[in-house]
């Protein structure tokens, strides 16, 4: 087991950089890649990232900068993605170096709009990535709370628990928990689902709803979300666990969560598109919510607030009167 692995960062986003920051204190070097070269120059001219988390200091002598992908993934043995789902492809497109070798790690909580698939899946039928050498980082995590320093907690699933270790012990600091599953599946797609419902508890913030009924909404997504899955991948699992519930809560209900923030401005009256041009971050919600519908087709769950969100983002039905019906659903 090799236990002083090569990491790499693919994305200069939030998240990408709040991972950067927690591999920094535990390793001495780590390659970075990110699309935008004026941002690599700005981070080693002022060893900030200028879009993102710009309060974060970093040692440029632990970075390897680089906007060539090929570069960073042949440096690494262990690469986690940390862009937009909606955007992987596009990336991986310019990708030449072999990665048939490598641990693939998704911290992109989204699904592939163009195959609706996880992106441990992705990786697996594109790229013949065994299982073994995939893994997920799951929250609840905030990058913001990271940029803090204030104590959070993640959850590495991966089938190979030995990997999933090394990643965890890779992240660990006095403010970051890390605990390992042998639940990628479930993890990844509860990843991708709390989104949604985090989409639907800004809606009904921005629609006036109160406290007492996202409370409500939030129990019966819970709910919800264990069915989904169950239909996805059956195993024995625990969904009141932190990388399931927790996730879900503090995407619900953080100031910080760019899912809530977006459904908050749907309900206010912003259309999709406004709201997205609005917003400086990718809602992953949005994405997610249609694949998630697509799915179901199939796996036949009940899912009223999935249905509902769709119908508001999808459809372009009235958040009011969707709300309105889906609150003599939930109990």
């Amino acid at each position: 087991m090799n236990t002083n692995p090569k990491f790499a960062v693919i994305g200069g986003g939030s998240w990408a950089t709040a991972i950067a920051k927690m591999l920094c204190h535990n390793l001495d070097e780590i390659a970075w890649y990110m699309r935008s070269e004026s941002a690599i120059e700005e981070i080693k001219l002022n060893k900030h990232n200028p879009n993102y988390l710009s309060a974060v200091e970093f040692d440029i002598d632990q970075l390897i900068l680089t906007n060539d992908i090929n570069e960073a993934v042949s440096y690494a043995d262990y690469i986690i993605f940390a862009v937009p789902s909606a955007f992987l492809g596009k990336e991986m497109q310019k990708l030449t170096a072999d990665i048939s070798n490598k641990i693939i790690i998704s911290a992109i909580k989204g699904i592939i709009p163009e195959t609706n698939s996880i992106v441990g899946e992705y990786f697996m039928q594109t790229y013949d990535i065994p299982q073994e050498n995939i893994a997920v980082i799951a929250g609840p995590c905030h990058a913001e709370e990271v940029a803090l320093e204030r104590l959070s907690y993640l959850t590495i699933a991966s089938g190979d628990l030995n990997k999933a270790e090394i990643v965890a012990n890779c992240l660990r600091s006095h403010y970051i928990k890390a605990k390992i599953s042998d639940d990628i599946i479930g993890t990844e797609y509860a990843s991708m689902l709390k989104n949604i419902y985090a989409v639907a508890c800004g809606m009904a913030h921005g629609l006036g709803y109160g406290d007492n009924f996202q409370a409500l909404l939030m129990s019966n997504a819970i709910r919800e979300m264990k069915k989904f899955i169950k239909q996805v991948h059956k195993m024995k699992r625990n969904i009141n666990d932190s990388a399931y519930l927790g996730d879900l809560l503090v995407t619900g209900y953080s100031l910080f969560s760019r899912n809530r923030m977006f459904g908050n401005m749907i309900g206010k009256g912003y259309t999709v598109k406004s709201a997205q041009m609005e917003m400086n971050m990718i809602a992953e919600g949005y994405y997610a919510t249609k694949s998630a519908y697509d799915m179901n087709l199939e796996l036949k769950a009940k899912t009223p607030i999935i249905n509902a969100v769709y119908d508001i983002l999808y459809n372009g039905k009235e958040p009011k009167k969707v709300f309105k019906k889906l609150t003599e659903k939930l109990d």
